[in-house]
C-alpha cells in the first residue's frame, strides 16, 4: 500500500535545485519518517522561524558553500500558506524553487479543522482507513466519528453498559495516542445521550487520563471492601468521601476489565492499597492491587514489568512516541530493580538494558535529527518546552507558569521523587510525559537548550558554560512579547529556605514566567560512590526534607501552573580506561569527549576502546562529540561511576511533568 508521504517525496529529487522553499503550514515535512527519508536523499532541512537565527545558519553554512561553486540540497520549511511565501526576502525567492503541501491535499474527504488537531502519529492509520473505505466528503461530526472508529477503535453506539464504557475508557487512556479535545467532546456528547451513564463524570474522565486514573484509584478500595471471601461482588458499598464524583462501585471483576487493571498496577499508573478485611489468595487477580509485607507482590510486579517491556520493545523503525512510552515503563522497572537485592534480577535487568540501549542507539542515529524541527504543540525535545509553554499562556486560562528543571534527574529517579511527593500530599496529580534531551547529554548543551528554547547551534559562544542561561531565558520570553520584569530565573536551588529565596526573584504581581534550576540530584550524582541504588536512596532522603513539596506549595499559592523537567539523565557505567589526549580535547566528560575538529575526534576514536562517533546534529560547527559506548565510561578500567553525556535511554529520555492537584467534585 502507498503512504501519504509518497506524494511529497516524489517532489524531492537530488540536484534539481540548490534551494527549495516549502510552504508547510501543517508541519508535514517535520514528521520523523518523512524527514529521515529526505535526509537520506541528501536534503538538509532548516526552518524559517526567526529571521535572525535563520540568517545565521543560512549565511554561515550554505551561502559560503554556494559561493565556492559547490551544490547542496537545502530545504527551507515555512509554517505558512503558499500565498504568504511572497513575503520572504528577495534573494531567497530568486534562488529557490517553491513547493506547497497540506493536510487538506492528502486527506481531501475530511474536515480540515478536525485533521488539524491530530498528532502526526495517526496519519498512517488514517491514510490506510481512507484507502480501505473510500469515504465520501465528511463534515466535522462525520470526520470525528470516522476517526474515533478507525483510529481509536471506539464506536459510541456500541457502548451501552458500564462494562462497555469502562473497557472503552481503559483502552483509550492506556494507549499511547492521546485523544484530541474536539474528538473527546464528540465522544462525551454521544455518551451523555445514554441514561445509563448519567452518574458518570464523563466530561472529566474521557478527556483527562489522570483524572480517570484518580477515579479508578479511589474506587479500587471500595471494590475490595465490597468483595466477599468467595470472590462475589456485594451490593451497597459503604459511603466514601470521593474526590472524583461518579458511581462508587465499578465492575472490576469483569474479565475484559481485569487485564487492564493488572497492567495499570504493574506499571505504576495505579498504586496498591492496604487491605485486610478479607483474606485474598496470593494468586488472585486482585493481589496486584494489594500491598503485602512479604514482598511477594513486588516480585510479581518485577516479573510482569519485564514481560511488558520485552513485549513492547521498540525496534529500529519505531516512532519516537514508542520510545517515550517504553521509557516510562523502563523507569518503573529500574526503580524496583535498584531497590531490590536479588542478584539474579539485576543480571536480567542489565542484559535487557544492553539490548534496549543497543537498539536505541541505532534508532537515534537514524531518526534523532528528524526530532529537532517537530512542531512544539506537543514537546518532543527539551528545546521545544519554552515555545510550548508560551502557547499555553496564549491559548488557555493560564496566567503564570513556573518551570522547574531538576538538573541530571533520570526518569527512574523522577519516579522515586513522585512517590515521595504523593506520600507527602495525596492531592498532588502528576501528568507524566517525556521528551528527548540534547545529545551529548551535557548540562551546558541540554540545559541551555531548555532555557534558550532553541538548538545549541544558536548559542555557540556559551556551549561550554551555563552562565548565559538567564540571558537566553529572558531573550526568549521577550521575543514572545513579555516585559523584562515579567520574567524570573534562579539556579543553584535545592537546600535553602525556599520562600526567602523565591521572594527575592518572583514578584507575585508582575512575574509571569519563572525558570528555576534545582541541582541537588546532579550534586548527588557527581559525588556518588554506591551506584544507581545509592542514587535512589539519597534522592529519597532529600525528598524527605520536604524541600520540593514546599516549593510546589509556594508556587501553587501564588497561582503558578507548574511544569517540571530535567536536562539529562544518568547511567551507572563501568570504566574502560582513560583516553590519552593531552590538551587536545575541549571537554573531558566521563561519558563524552568534545573535540574542535572531526579529524582529531576520529583519530582519537581509532586508537581508543569502546567509543562511538556522534554526528554534530544541531551543534556548533567546532563541536565534535566522541561518546562512550554502551554502559562504559572514560575512567579507570573496571571502576564504576554514575555519569551522563552518552546516548542511553536513561540519559536521553527525561521527564516532562505537569503538576496539579486532583480537582474536587
Amino acid at each position: 500500500m502507498s503512504s501519504w508521504r509518497d506524494n511529497i517525496l516524489k517532489e524531492f529529487i537530488p540536484n534539481i535545485s540548490k534551494l527549495t522553499l516549502v510552504a508547510d503550514p501543517d508541519s508535514l515535512l517535520s514528521e520523523e519518517k518523512l524527514s529521515s527519508e529526505l535526509r537520506k536523499r541528501g536534503f538538509d532541512l532548516i526552518e524559517f522561524d526567526d529571521s535572525i537565527e535563520f540568517r545565521y545558519a543560512y549565511e554561515s553554512k550554505y551561502r559560503s558553500i554556494w559561493d565556492q561553486g559547490l551544490h547542496t540540497d537545502l530545504v527551507v520549511i515555512l509554517r505558512v500558506q503558499n500565498s504568504e511565501l511572497s513575503n520572504l526576502p528577495y534573494d531567497l525567492l530568486q534562488a529557490g524553487r517553491i513547493l506547497s503541501f497540506s493536510l487538506g491535499a492528502i486527506f481531501p474527504n475530511f474536515s480540515y479543522p478536525i485533521l488539524d488537531c491530530l498528532e502526526q502519529h495517526v496519519f498512517d492509520a488514517l491514510f490506510r482507513a481512507q484507502e480501505d473505505t473510500s469515504p465520501g466528503i465528511m463534515g466535522d461530526n462525520g470526520t470525528k466519528d470516522f476517526i474515533l472508529r478507525h483510529i481509536y477503535s471506539i464506536a459510541p453506539e456500541l457502548i451501552n453498559t458500564e462494562v462497555d464504557l469502562l473497557r472503552s475508557l481503559l483502552r483509550l487512556h492506556y494507549g499511547t495516542i492521546e485523544i484530541p479535545e474536539p474528538l473527546a467532546d464528540r465522544l462525551v456528547s454521544l455518551l451523555q445521550n445514554n441514561v445509563t451513564f448519567k452518574e458518570w463524570p464523563l466530561e472529566s474522565i474521557v478527556k483527562d487520563s489522570k483524572v480517570f486514573y484518580a477515579f479508578i484509584q479511589e474506587r479500587w478500595s471500595i471494590f475490595l471492601d465490597s468483595y466477599d471471601q468467595v470472590e462475589q461482588v456485594m451490593d451497597s458499598p459503604s459511603p466514601y468521601g470521593l474526590q472524583v464524583s461518579g458511581p462508587a462501585l465499578l465492575p472490576f471483576e469483569h474479565q475484559d476489565i481485569r487485564i487492564y487493571i493488572d497492567n495499570l498496577f504493574v506499571e505504576g499508573k495505579l498504586s496498591p492499597v492496604e487491605y485486610s478485611k478479607h483474606s485474598v489468595p496470593a494468586n488472585s487477580w486482585m493481589s496486584c492491587g494489594i500491598k503485602t509485607a512479604s514482598g511477594d507482590t513486588e516480585a510479581i510486579r518485577i516479573n510482569r514489568l519485564f514481560s511488558i517491556v520485552t513485549s513492547n520493545l521498540p525496534n529500529a523503525q519505531s516512532r519516537y512516541n514508542e520510545w517515550l512510552s517504553i521509557a516510562l515503563q523502563w523507569g518503573e522497572l529500574s526503580v524496583l530493580i535498584h531497590n531490590n537485592s536479588d542478584v539474579t534480577l539485576l543480571e536480567r535487568f542489565t542484559s535487557l538494558q544492553t539490548e534496549i540501549n543497543g537498539i536505541f542507539a541505532g534508532w537515534l542515529t537514524e531518526y534523532y535529527a528528524s526530532l529537532i524541527n517537530l512542531p512544539p504543540s506537543t514537546p518532543v525535545m527539551v528545546h521545544h518546552i519554552p515555545r510550548f509553554l508560551s502557547r499555553q499562556l496564549e491559548s488557555s486560562d493560564t496566567k503564570k507558569i513556573a518551570l522547574l528543571v531538576i538538573d541530571g534527574m533520570a526518569f527512574d529517579q523522577w519516579i522515586t521523587v513522585k512517590h515521595s511527593l504523593q506520600s507527602q500530599d495525596p492531592t498532588l496529580l502528576f501528568r507524566d510525559s517525556a521528551v528527548f534531551a540534547w545529545i551529548p547529554t551535557l548540562t551546558s548543551v541540554s540545559r541551555q537548550a531548555i532555557f534558550a528554547g532553541k538548538p545549541p547551534i544558536y548559542f555557540p559562544n556559551s556551549i561550554y558554560s551555563t552562565n548565559s542561561e538567564e540571558k537566553l531565558w529572558k531573550q526568549f520570553w521577550q521575543s514572545q512579547g513579555l516585559q523584562k520584569q515579567e520574567i524570573a530565573y534562579r539556579r543553584s536551588l535545592g537546600d535553602e529556605n525556599i520562600e526567602d529565596c523565591l521572594e527575592a526573584v518572583i514578584n507575585p504581581y508582575k512575574t509571569t514566567v519563572a525558570g528555576m534550576v534545582i541541582d541537588t540530584v546532579d550534586k548527588i550524582m557527581h559525588g556518588m560512590q554506591l551506584g544507581a541504588p545509592g542514587m535512589h536512596n539519597q534522592i529519597a532522603q532529600w525528598c524527605k526534607t520536604g524541600y520540593l513539596k514546599k516549593t510546589l506549595d509556594y508556587l501553587d499559592e501564588l497561582g503558578y501552573e507548574v511544569w517540571l523537567t530535567s536536562d539529562h539523565g544518568n547511567i551507572e557505567a563501568v570504566g574502560t580506561g582513560r583516553i590519552a589526549e593531552g590538551s587536545l580535547v575541549d571537554s573531558r566528560g566521563e561519558r563524552v569527549r568534545i573535540y574542535p575538529n572531526v579529524e582529531l575526534r576520529n583519530q582519537i576514536a581509532a586508537s581508543s576502546v569502546g567509543t562511538r562517533l556522534w554526528a554534530p546534529i544541531g551543534l556548533p560547527e567546532d563541536f565534535f562529540p566522541l561518546l562512550a559506548d554502551n554502559n562504559t565510561a572514560f575512567i579507570k578500567e573496571g571502576a564504576t561511576t554514575v555519569a551522563h553525556g552518552g546516548i542511553s535511554i536513561e540519559e536521553v529520555i527525561v521527564p516532562l511533568i505537569k503538576i496539579e492537584r486532583i480537582p474536587h467534585r
